[in-house]
């Protein structure tokens, strides 16, 4: 690897920074967005069955708040219940929209990544032409300097290449998963509206 790198000369520190910025936000991400984190089963039967018995209580809207992103939604609007339906819905929006920034953390750096890790190894190509033109003497060619323009421009192109394909993947990925929840978290909070007010069994 070190020796790769070597031969890849300095333009590949930029991709190499890339890639491990964007294997960090991918394992966060991978970790952050779990079902059972951010939108765990059976939770608006659960806060429909503690509210139909309790009510709203505090100790209830802070354990619903804390345990996940959904249950920040409920929180949000079991805090309005006594309100209007549309009172309750606007404050599940407020609290949706702030749901939604937390979702999609990270995901624009990870998407910057991968358009710009082609381009960083575009760069490492123009290095590597200069280099080859540079090997070009009066006295005829360098073969060593060369073999290395040659080596830092291709080595960067493939490198490049490397980090940008895995990292659309997973921003495409996470793109759609996060909108897939955040479509779903909105039909359970409208569900959650309507069986407060008796307009749904």
């Amino acid at each position: 690897m070190i020796a790769l790198i070597d031969a890849a000369g300095w333009p590949i520190w930029f991709i190499i920074v890339a890639s491990v910025v964007a294997l960090a936000i991918i394992g966060e991400r991978w970790w952050s967005l779990r079902e059972s984190i951010v939108m765990p089963r059976d939770l608006l039967a659960q806060a429909l069955q503690e509210y139909r018995q309790n009510g709203a209580s505090p100790q209830m809207l802070s354990r619903l708040a804390k345990g996940s992103a959904l249950g920040r939604v409920f929180a949000a609007g079991l805090r309005n219940a006594k309100s209007p339906p549309g009172i309750m819905k606007e404050a599940i929006e407020e609290s949706g929209r702030t749901i939604a920034i937390d979702l999609e953390r990270f995901l624009t750096t990870l998407g910057t990544i991968a358009a710009i890790s082609p381009l960083l190894g575009l760069f490492g190509t123009v290095v590597g032409m200069i280099e080859i033109f540079g090997s070009q003497a009066p006295g005829g060619t360098n073969p060593q300097q060369l073999a290395h323009g040659i080596s830092i421009a291709l080595y960067n192109t493939a490198f490049g290449l490397v980090v940008a394909v895995p990292a659309m993947i997973f921003y495409r990925h996470f793109r759609a998963k996060v909108d897939v929840m955040l479509v779903d978290m909105e039909m359970q909070a409208i569900k959650l509206v309507e069986i407060i007010h008796g307009e749904r069994m």
